[in-house]
């Protein structure tokens, strides 16, 4: 397997147990729960945060630039929400 790959499938499986910890976080019942979850949370977007940048960096994670014109009906869309 190719570092890609297993860089791609890291990074998914960072994003899903981040997820789960966002979750654990809101639906915590005490403070030391909540505080625990968050600490996890925290931790595990910093990995996913280092993934990205290192994938970004070898070209492997690319991203499309949005059209001006979609950022901006998406701003006045959601300035009329406020």
């Amino acid at each position: 397997m190719e570092d890609k790959d297993l860089m791609e499938n890291e990074l998914l499986v960072i994003k899903g147990v981040s997820d789960l910890y966002l979750h654990g976080t809101i639906e915590s019942t005490t403070a030391e729960v909540h505080e625990a979850f968050k600490c996890a949370l925290n931790e595990t977007l910093n990995i996913q945060n280092k993934l990205y940048n290192l994938m970004s960096e070898k070209g492997w994670y690319k991203t499309d630039t949005a059209e001006q014109t979609k950022i901006d009906t998406a701003k006045q869309k959601y300035s009329v929400m406020q």
